[in-house]
């Protein structure tokens, strides 16, 4: 079986302005470093759009109600204190990103592909069941998750994110359910000031690495192998879904950390070997932030690039 990747074109058309970091570049920049020869063994897939009913796993009625009440025409719309905007293709290409979180689940579980890597945007792990924050409207993560719960049967499903912004949504979605794991590392202190290592869920179930500024390679892997891949070997999860931020890269400008391509495509292998180990293989892997357009579109690729021809089951 092959790695699928699912996108759209709709996923350009989010326009929060000509400055703003969250540009559709970003995307335009990924899928020029995947397309062949680079992604040769990928399927492409494109994205349907999601549903309410999915959305509505994770986020309030009002919430919802309210984000579709707000779709501009024109222009544009705060949804929060200034950096999460929506433009007239927003809607749209947030429903995208949660249809294609929720295919590449149904894909991998029906053994379509043997993992998955949505290529979509704007990123989701910041948004809360209730609120939109840092570019973040919908948590496709979090979404993605609890489809294979309700659809699929499953009972064990874990979140790794290794953005360099902790995924405070996707912590608060998953606190008080011992069937959902979420490991994350990040900077710390940084945006969007959580993530400590006391933060541990209501059963043990949140792990967080929390990483100095300029924190290195060597440093990362060893507190990765010592932190974060032993809890989530002993969770044993069903399907491994990844937020997968570029935005730890050493060249990104928001970011603080001193990541390598090496180190994007060393993770990557190291939770395909738990999941080769608990769940088939399934993996399916979200784009989440990454700034700096040479350091998303390489670092993506050596990310892709595990996915792809990491050997194990499934």
């Amino acid at each position: 079986m092959t790695t699928l990747i699912y996108t759209h074109e709709d996923c350009l058309e989010h326009r929060p302005g000509p400055q703003h970091p969250e540009s559709p570049e970003r995307l335009q920049a990924v899928l020029g470093a995947l397309r062949p020869p680079e992604s040769d063994k990928a399927q492409w897939r494109e994205a349907p759009l999601g549903t309410r009913e999915q959305v509505l796993r994770v986020h309030t009625p009002d919430y919802v109600a309210s984000v579709e009440a707000m779709a501009p025409m024109e222009g544009y719309q705060l949804l929060d204190a200034g950096d999460t905007i929506m433009s007239p293709g927003t809607l749209q290409a947030v429903m995208r990103c949660v249809g294609a979180a929720c295919a590449a689940v149904d894909a991998v579980m029906a053994k379509q592909g043997r993992n998955a890597f949505c290529a979509t945007r704007p990123c989701g792990h910041h948004a809360e069941a209730d609120r939109a924050m840092g570019f973040c409207v919908y948590n496709q993560a979090a979404i993605a998750a609890l489809h294979a719960r309700a659809v699929h049967g499953l009972s064990r499903i874990a979140v790794v994110d290794f953005d360099v912004h902790h995924g405070n949504g996707t912590q608060h979605a998953f606190w008080g359910d011992p069937q959902l794991f979420y490991g994350s590392s990040h900077q710390s202190p940084f945006y969007p000031g959580t993530g400590a290592r006391s933060e541990t869920g209501t059963d043990h179930n949140i792990v967080n690495v929390p990483l100095s500024m300029a924190c290195d390679s060597a440093t990362f892997r060893a507190r990765i192998n010592a932190e974060l891949l032993p809890p989530l070997r002993r969770f044993e999860p069903e399907l491994l879904i990844i937020s997968a931020g570029l935005d730890a890269h050493f060249k990104d400008p928001l970011g603080g950390l001193s990541f390598t391509d090496d180190d994007f495509h060393w993770i990557t292998a190291e939770l395909m070997k738990v999941a080769n180990a608990t769940a088939g293989g399934r993996v399916v892997s979200i784009l989440e932030g990454g700034y700096s357009l040479q350091a998303l579109a390489t670092g993506t690729a050596a990310h892709v690039r595990a996915l792809m021809h990491t050997q194990g089951a499934g």
